[in-house]
């Protein structure tokens, strides 16, 4: 057997037991099912009656490490999941948006402050949630911060005084370990990362 018959029916195999977020066609309105479609190699949403396949791709998270004078700035959040703990300005890339504006509107939001000199940091492959983290590394223009909607408190933190125990998740956690890593060495190499479940631990 091929590997890519072997590969074709382990996606059959593992069709079902996938957790389905759509129930109806956009297309159509018709009920749609889970199935690998001919010509495709794995499981796809489908609509049986107007043959409609309905892709799902990653969804891409941008956000920042904004410095001010050596120190960090974090944001506490304000909202679910994992409220009243520590993240970097991060979210959801929009339609139309690049990933530097995207950066740039979500600190705007949560932290109400203005970055300048974005440099890409790292890209953080998170497959088992079928997310991807792209971060930059960002200077703060200035002191004029303060908490936005989806924040509860925004404070500037030297690396010492990170509060790890208290940190959002664990790709946060990640990237500001190798961020605090290259700043000892004050070298910044660009990153590429899968991350695992294991890794997470």
């Amino acid at each position: 057997m091929t590997r890519s018959k072997a590969t074709h029916l382990i996606n059959i195999t593992n069709c079902n037991k996938q957790i389905g977020s759509m129930n109806y066609c956009n297309q159509c309105g018709s009920e749609i099912c889970r199935k690998v479609p001919e010509g495709e190699d794995r499981c796809r949403y489908f609509c049986e009656h107007c043959k409609v396949i309905h892709y799902e791709n990653p969804k891409l998270v941008a956000g920042a490490i904004p410095v001010l004078d050596g120190k960090i700035l974090l944001c506490r959040r304000a909202i679910e999941p994992r409220r009243d703990t520590w993240t970097l300005p991060a979210g959801y890339l929009e339609n139309g948006e690049t990933v530097e504006q995207c950066a740039r509107r979500e600190t705007l939001e949560e932290a109400c402050a203005t970055l300048s000199n974005l440099v890409p940091y790292s890209l953080l492959n998170i497959s088992f949630i079928n997310q991807i983290y792209f971060i930059y590394r960002a200077h703060l223009v200035n002191e004029d911060f303060r908490p936005g909607t989806e924040s509860l408190e925004v404070k500037l933190f030297t690396p010492g005084a990170i509060p790890w125990e208290k940190l959002s998740f664990p790709v946060i956690s990640k990237v500001l370990e190798l961020y605090c890593c290259d700043l000892e060495n004050s070298h910044f190499p660009f990153r590429e990362i899968n991350i695992s479940p294991r890794s997470l631990d």
